[in-house]
């Protein structure tokens, strides 16, 4: 979180807020792996705002970073273990 407050010039405590916010409404689960975090983004989401809720997450980050770039990092976070059935 460090990381990303100094990228967009942000306090770090604001960008826990805006995670803390994204993971309550359902946007990003998170991770846990060891002391890490890893956020998985719900790319089939509506966007939240009213003038914008036609459009999916998937729309917005394909504008940010093109139609063809996966996330940075998207390669390295642990993959979410399918519940075991007994």
């Amino acid at each position: 979180m460090r990381d990303v407050a100094q990228i967009v010039g942000i306090t770090e405590r604001a960008v826990q807020r805006i995670v803390a916010d994204l993971e309550k409404t359902g946007y990003i689960s998170r991770i846990r792996c060891g002391r890490r975090n890893y956020y998985e983004i719900r790319e089939d989401m509506h966007l939240r705002h009213p003038i914008e809720m036609h459009e999916k997450v998937h729309s917005l980050i394909a504008f940010v970073c093109g139609p063809n770039k996966r996330l940075p990092n998207s390669e390295t976070a642990p993959k979410k273990k399918s519940p075991s059935k007994k």
